[in-house]
């Protein structure tokens, strides 16, 4: 019987997201592969130190179990195959059991995604996430000086959202951005029976919600929408979310306050926002991605 991805919460990830590779960046970045190939290859045996997303993939991964495996988690990245030697001995010293990965060596791996049939990407190279968005993928840009998460709660995936332009479409932020906030909020109000359409990230939300559904005792899914929304304009954003059928641990209408402080107390394993502004503010606190959909990245 040939091997499946079907039902399993599949995350594609970069070899730079998942570990701390940015002194060896610099010397690609200086230099060419042919050196950065040659410093991974003499460092074969040192493990790598966990990177950005380290935390949200190894709590993933501990949904697995002898009798369901649940996710899989797939190196993909622009590392060469011999570097990639370097990222599958980390995995290892670190017990990730990540059996799969493309290595293409400068070429952007984004095209593996579909056959993957990948619930999220998480890469360091920008044009690969919006490559990844474009195709319908749910990505997001990690920013590799973020804070790491916290390891206050072992045995919860704490992940928060943004709400337009994430979740939701960006809809009604064109709004906002083009006739201000009074018109925004008429808008909200206007249609609060009205579900949003899809963001991008929607179809991650739902494979989460799946995943918890299909759980283990021992790990759970918590989330959060952390978003600048403010009452009024809050219904709109939970009634979408009833009409989805899914449900949100927190959500957080902070009214254009920064966020980083709040995400800091929610200690999440990751948070995505389509906005540098709050992805830099939450970034000094938390794990933090970008994602570069919407009319903020237009």
């Amino acid at each position: 019987m040939s091997a499946t991805l079907d039902g399993k919460l599949v995350v594609a990830i970069s070899s730079r997201a998942l570990f701390d590779f940015e002194q060896e960046n610099q010397v690609f970045e200086h230099s060419d592969d042919r050196a950065y190939m040659k410093l991974q290859l003499e460092r074969l045996d040192v493990p790598a130190q966990p990177g950005v997303a380290f935390s949200l993939v190894k709590k993933l991964l501990a949904f697995n179990s002898p009798e369901a495996k649940l996710v899989d988690v797939v190196i993909l990245s622009r590392n060469d195959p011999v570097s990639g030697m370097r990222v599958f001995r980390s995995a290892k010293h670190y017990g990730l059991p990540i059996e799969r990965g493309s290595f293409t060596r400068g070429q952007p791996p984004w095209r593996y995604l579909k056959p993957l049939h990948a619930n999220l990407f998480l890469s360091t190279h920008l044009s690969d996430v919006r490559a990844a968005l474009d195709a319908g993928v749910p990505a997001a840009q990690v920013y590799p000086h973020s804070a790491h998460a916290s390891e206050a709660h072992p045995l919860e995936v704490r992940i928060a959202f943004d709400g337009d332009a994430v979740l939701f479409s960006d809809e009604a932020e064109r709004i906002y951005q083009s006739h201000g906030l009074s018109a925004f909020q008429q808008h909200e109000i206007d249609k609060a029976g009205l579900p949003l359409p899809d963001g991008p990230f929607r179809p991650l939300l739902m494979a989460l919600q799946r995943l918890q559904n299909a759980g283990t005792p021992q790990m759970r899914v918590r989330t959060a929408l952390v978003t600048a929304r403010s009452a009024p304009a809050h219904e709109r954003a939970i009634r979408t979310l009833m009409a989805w059928n899914i449900e949100v641990d927190e959500a957080m209408f902070l009214g254009g306050l920064p966020k980083g402080e709040f995400l800091r107390e929610f200690e999440p394993d990751f948070f995505f926002d389509d906005q540098t502004g709050h992805i830099e503010s939450a970034a000094r606190h938390v794990p933090s991605g970008h994602v570069a959909s919407g009319v903020s990245n237009s």
